[in-house]
């Protein structure tokens, strides 16, 4: 039975107090609860529609009680409640892996591509400064379409991060509009790559620490039209580069 009480929990977890207070985050959609209970992910509780699952575990809602658990304009058909995982940052762990650092990226949908991007380019880890949106907004969940399941996402004070891990050896990358042409340069196949806030870009506190600026030109290279790319759009055609060269190095060698 579906309680006011359990659709007072849900949807207070739209806030990220209360995901903190409660070790929960919300997902929906069947697709994604299903690979939700076959991932090292522990899901606490599961509310549907009949039908959506065979399973004795699942708490049967009306299609009145799915709009009311739902965070989605178009209410799914499942939701479940999630317990947030917690992770240990060790730098040293990452030497020798391409890892996403996120300065203040703070839209929703911007932070869910960028968790898909990982996923989809091989990045296991994304290292987000404290005011970088919380990973587990549901809508940020979401966007992500499953990979949240797979990228490990640290928040952490940057600049010591960073400084840590230019001390073990690793170049740290960052995109600005005053960059070496990122398809002309070596890049390797290992270090960090920081984007900055959708608006300000990277803030100079983590500026300080970046060893190499990157540049994404437009085409033709002397053309004047937008001023500069989605941070989403960025990290996208950024990580393909990094990617496209250390595949091409692989192929030589």
């Amino acid at each position: 039975m579906i309680t006011k009480a359990d659709i007072q929990l849900v949807r207070s977890l739209a806030d990220k107090r209360a995901r903190d207070e409660h070790s929960l985050f919300v997902a929906e959609g069947a697709k994604l609860i299903s690979e939700l209970r076959e991932s090292h992910l522990r899901v606490r509780r599961i509310f549907a529609l009949d039908g959506v699952f065979d399973s004795p575990d699942i708490d049967i809602a009306t299609p009145k009680e799915m709009e009311r658990l739902s965070h989605l304009k178009t209410p799914s058909n499942s939701l479940a409640l999630v317990e947030i995982p917690r992770y240990t940052l060790r730098p040293e762990e990452l030497c020798g892996r391409l890892t996403l650092a996120l300065d203040d990226v703070q839209n929703p949908g911007n932070m869910g591509t960028i968790v898909r991007l990982a996923d989809w380019f091989g990045i296991g880890d994304i290292v987000c400064s404290p005011s970088t949106a919380d990973c587990f907004n549901p809508k940020v969940v979401q966007a992500t379409m499953g990979a949240i399941l797979r990228v490990r996402v640290h928040y952490t004070e940057l600049a010591p991060w960073l400084e840590r891990m230019r001390s073990l050896g690793e170049e740290v990358y960052g995109t600005f509009l005053d960059g070496d042409d990122i398809y002309r340069g070596e890049l390797s196949t290992h270090g960090v790559l920081v984007m900055g806030n959708e608006g300000r870009g990277i803030r100079p506190a983590t500026e300080r620490l970046v060893s190499r600026r990157l540049f994404i030109p437009p085409y033709p290279a002397d053309r004047r039209g937008s001023e500069s790319l989605n941070v989403a759009v960025a990290t996208a055609v950024a990580c393909a580069e990094f990617r496209r060269k250390a595949s091409l190095s692989e192929f030589q060698n």
